[in-house]
């Protein structure tokens, strides 16, 4: 009984949407993403997956399907700066868990992109909420580059990876000297190392050591030094930082992310003359470890006011299956300006905080993350102001597709909406 379920429940959530068209949606309140005002009134044109226009005194083009969002808010889709979604159905459940690779022999090497599965139900959840788009990474395990990660989209059909080895993922800090072997020392001894080994490898001299790191992991670190791939470091505590940016002088090419930073702040003068993007997490406030004896929710705030490239990401916060948080996290930045002596984003920076600056920062900026035209046809329309909690998305758009707002969670809602005696209601139909 349980596979004719889950059966039913895939068929339903993963109907092959219809074909991308010609759609106008006009009369709503149009967030282009990066960082302009909202426009009232204004008028949103996809044609063939794409973003034609977008704004005011917009005409809809002829046998345009047009879609009435007068009183609506339109935006681009949401994009989720850090995850792991489409890797985790349960987290304690190794079957089920392709995030991280443990008891391989291979580490930098590994490739994220053929476990991510669009069939979890997470992605079905978090489509519904108004993402559209996610960097999703792998986890370390023993080692301490966990792989290459990539960039998926959230679409109800098979082909979840819109870029594949978009970037390499290492731990730094804390965690890092975890991996290494217990000290901060041993973290950067081995990283160092590791990116030697595979320039050696690169330039084919006798002296590399693959006892040290195998030829797969080697050869996946040496776009990473020509700078062909984003290099995104877990780090959190700002003498961490400060180390990443004497690593990054002796390796110029590197395309460095942050991820984390939650004392980004203290050193954020030091991120932006090192010209370093930060993917951060927006509401860490509490010294959970020795990283993170200053973290503060000021932190994105104070970094974007120094100058920092900032964007929201979610590492190691239910970034498996609660990405719609996102849009939660950019509220929350915007009220906290509220708060005396406290620093956080205007509407128009929070919001590009979740869509434009992650495209950006991976280098997709050129076709992801804003309503520009050229972008890809990923829209939300919301009842409400998106970053307000009592906001929901009505219609979602992912490469001009319309998409289902279905998902698991919403069936049990209604299955338990109104219980009565008897037997319960059938969670699904075939």
């Amino acid at each position: 009984m349980r596979k004719l379920i889950f059966s039913a429940a895939v068929a339903i959530a993963f109907a092959t949407p219809a074909a991308a068209e010609t759609v106008a949606i006009t009369g709503g309140k149009v967030v282009i993403g990066d960082g302009s005002d909202p426009i009232d009134g204004g008028t949103v044109v996809i044609r063939n997956g794409n973003v034609v226009a977008a704004g005011a005194s917009v005409k809809v083009p002829a046998g345009a399907r047009t879609v009435d969002a007068n009183g609506k808010w339109v935006t681009p889709g949401i994009f989720a700066g850090f995850s792991r979604v489409g890797l985790v159905e349960v987290g304690a459940v190794s079957s089920t868990n392709d995030s991280s690779a443990r008891g391989s022999k291979f580490s930098a090497g590994l490739d994220i992109a053929p476990s991510i599965d669009p069939f979890r139900s997470s992605v079905a959840v978090n489509r519904a909420a108004g993402v559209t788009r996610a960097v999703v990474a792998p986890s370390s395990s023993g080692e301490i580059f966990a792989g290459q990660g990539a960039i998926a989209d959230l679409g109800a059909d098979n082909n979840p990876v819109t870029k594949a080895r978009a970037f390499q993922f290492v731990e730094f800090g804390a965690t890092g000297a975890r991996r290494s072997g217990g000290s901060r020392s041993a973290n950067h001894l081995q990283f160092r190392a590791y990116l030697r080994e595979a320039a050696d490898h690169a330039a084919g001299r006798a002296a590399f050591d693959d006892e040290l790191m195998r030829k797969e992991d080697a050869k996946a670190l040496q776009p990473v030094l020509s700078g062909a791939t984003r290099l995104l470091v877990h780090v959190e505590g700002a003498n961490d930082i400060l180390r990443l940016i004497e690593l990054k002088r002796s390796y110029p090419k590197i395309k460095m992310v942050l991820v984390g930073a939650s004392e980004g702040w203290r050193v954020a003068s030091d991120i932006r003359k090192a010209g370093l993007p930060v993917i951060a997490s927006a509401l860490n406030d509490l010294p959970e470890d020795f990283d993170r004896l200053s973290a503060t929710q000021s932190n994105i705030g104070r970094m974007k006011d120094a100058g920092v490239n900032v964007a929201i990401g979610m590492i190691n916060d239910r970034d498996a299956h609660q990405l719609r948080y996102t849009v939660q996290y950019a509220g929350n930045l915007v009220s906290l300006n509220r708060v005396p002596r406290a620093t956080g984003l205007t509407w128009n920076e929070a919001f590009a905080a979740i869509t434009s600056k992650p495209a950006e920062i991976m280098g997709m900026g050129a076709r992801l993350g804003s309503l520009k035209p050229g972008r890809a046809g990923d829209v939300v329309i919301w009842d409400g102001d998106p970053l307000e909690l009592s906001s929901a998305p009505t219609r979602v758009f992912i490469d001009g597709v319309e998409q289902s707002l279905d998902n698991r969670q919403a069936r049990l809602r209604e299955r338990y909406r109104n219980p009565v005696e008897g037997d319960l209601p059938k969670a699904y139909d075939r």
